[in-house]
């Protein structure tokens, strides 16, 4: 009787044009999908994770599951995904701070994005927007802006979803490259940091590009600049910060998936083409770009590109500023 080992067949299967590596490799996915998201429902994680959560259900075939857990800025929810099970069946929808300025600004954030995950893509980014109260800051342009606040030592406020925040830290390199001052205030999220600002608690501030379309558009804020390459088609009107007079002051919030450590790369691969096509998709992306969202998508390796150049970054402002967090 002839047997058949199995390197045979894989011989046999290649011989005959079939697909030989798909024997070698688990189905996936086998079971439900859980995606991680590090903080409440209705955030930028959230509508992330839910533009593809349900088209990757249909595409695969098996319950994909957006799970919220908010806790210490994403630590918690972080610190779940570096134990989870390395197999793609549990993945994190997370955001800049937890991906990016968690490590750069805690000094012992529970996890290390750079060893305890592995890459999957990059999922959408978004600029920031340097907004202000034209009650309490009466300024129309980047130029008047700086004098205002020169003019103005310790007595300009801004306000922020929190503390190691992007929009903190992005207020902290806007500070360092124009030689001006700002207080900051934390708030409980984005949106109580721009009713803070429509309020006139604070006078200026950079909000996420979504946040804040509604208040610029009826007046009650005004935008003098946008943190990205190219104006927004949302806020056409609305300068870049190189065209504002300030170059080389490109950032962008973001939303990135992860996975456990030692998650197969092929897998990884596999999961990033699969969301990276859903997110191209003209319902999701128009939807998402509605929004203020830029689809990005990709492969592992360039958001790892993306990610590590993100924390080197950052780390230099948090470092400059002298921001460290317990």
């Amino acid at each position: 009787m002839h047997h058949v080992t199995r390197r045979h067949a894989l011989g046999l299967a290649a011989g005959f044009g079939l697909a030989a590596p798909a024997l070698a490799q688990p189905a996936w996915p086998a079971r439900p999908v859980t995606l991680l998201v590090p903080f409440a429902p209705g955030g930028a994680s959230d509508i992330a994770a839910r533009a593809f959560s349900t088209r990757l259900s249909e595409r695969s075939g098996q319950p994909v599951v957006v799970e919220n857990g908010p806790g210490a800025n994403g630590q918690l929810a972080a610190r779940l995904l570096a134990r989870a099970t390395p197999d793609g069946h549990t993945m994190l929808v997370g955001s800049i701070g937890v991906f990016a300025l968690n490590p750069v600004l805690y000094r012992n954030p529970g996890y290390d994005p750079l060893t305890d995950f592995a890459p999957v893509t990059l999922a959408v980014t978004t600029p920031n927007v340097l907004v202000v109260n034209p009650g309490v800051a009466p300024v129309r342009d980047l130029a008047e802006l700086v004098a205002w606040m020169k003019a103005r030592p310790r007595g300009v406020f801004h306000a922020t979803s929190g503390i190691g925040s992007s929009p903190h830290l992005t207020m902290e390199l806007f500070t360092q490259m124009t030689g001006t001052e700002a207080t900051h205030l934390p708030s409980r999220g984005g949106a109580t940091a721009v009713m803070d600002q429509l309020a006139g608690t604070v006078q200026i501030s950079f909000q996420g590009l979504g946040s804040v379309i509604g208040p610029v558009r009826d007046g009650r804020l005004r935008a003098l600049l946008v943190t990205a390459a190219h104006r927004s088609p949302l806020l056409p009107e609305v300068p870049t910060a190189a065209e504002a007079g300030l170059p080389n002051f490109e950032v962008s919030s973001w939303q990135a998936v992860m996975a456990p450590a030692a998650t197969p790369p092929a897998l990884c691969e596999r999961i990033a083409a699969e969301i990276t096509a859903i997110l191209r998709e003209p319902a999701v992306a128009d939807s998402l770009q509605a929004g203020g969202y830029t689809i990005a998508g990709g492969t592992p390796e360039e958001y790892a590109a993306f990610q590590r150049a993100e924390i080197a970054r950052w780390r230099r402002v948090a470092q400059a500023a002298g921001i460290v967090l317990d």
